[in-house]
């Protein structure tokens, strides 16, 4: 005579990859699709193995992935900011596909240089890059100021030679012309001779050319809150 014994259950999973480290990865699902006029707000994450990235070597590096980006036209980055562990990118697309291959050429460059400035071997971005759509001229008024002065969210603003700054140097906010500061001026900031800033397109989408300025110019010292999605 046989015994029938229950056998344990397994747990379902819930789809995607699975968390690693402290955040989760982002969901494996289809992109929400989007206009040709609305921005995207970008941000990917590196892996802990590259190292700090506001270093002048991963700056060059990330510089060099933008290059790539111009040369290739998939997607138009309008403005970017490097942080510790991340990187922030306001982007333009026609559409979903030309965002998600623009992303994956972008990110193949820069992961290749950042291996090369860290002296490492591996994966660089582990997790799917996270994507918001801009809809609003006070989003984009509100996304322009997070990304631009996110340096000074997380104190990078009193560290190392960007002590001396008043934007952060690891942006594009050098070369941004709706700085409150920069209202009565014909000129951008002074820059350094060796001071090469990031390469990125001017607007071409209504929200990040004119339509956030309906919300104010943006204050080179001004903490942006958090952005939730």
């Amino acid at each position: 005579m046989q015994l029938r014994l229950p056998l344990p259950r397994r747990k379902k999973h819930a789809g995607g990859r699975p968390p690693k480290g402290p955040r989760s990865s982002e969901r494996h699902e289809t992109r929400a699709a989007f206009k040709p006029s609305q921005p995207i707000h970008v941000t990917i994450r590196t892996t802990p193995a590259i190292g700090a990235l506001r270093t002048r070597d991963k700056y060059r590096a990330i510089r060099e992935a933008l290059i790539t980006s111009f040369v290739r036209e998939r997607i138009r980055v309008v403005h970017v900011s490097i942080q510790r562990t991340h990187v922030h990118l306001l982007v333009e697309a026609n559409d979903r596909m030309a965002l998600a291959r623009g992303m994956q050429g972008f990110q193949i460059s820069a992961a290749r240089h950042l291996n090369r400035a860290a002296d490492h071997r591996g994966t660089v971005f582990p997790d799917r890059y996270h994507a918001t759509i801009i809809r609003s001229r006070r989003q984009a008024r509100h996304a322009l100021a997070y990304v631009l002065n996110n340096w000074r969210r997380h104190g990078e603003h009193r560290n190392g030679l960007a002590r001396r700054w008043l934007v952060d140097p690891f942006s594009s906010g050098a070369t941004f012309p709706g700085w409150r500061e920069l209202a009565d001026r014909d000129t951008f900031w002074p820059l350094r001779a060796s001071y090469q800033p990031l390469p990125v397109w001017l607007p071409k989408t209504w929200l990040l050319a004119e339509g956030w300025k309906r919300y104010g110019l943006i204050g080179a010292r001004e903490v942006p809150k958090i952005v939730r999605s």
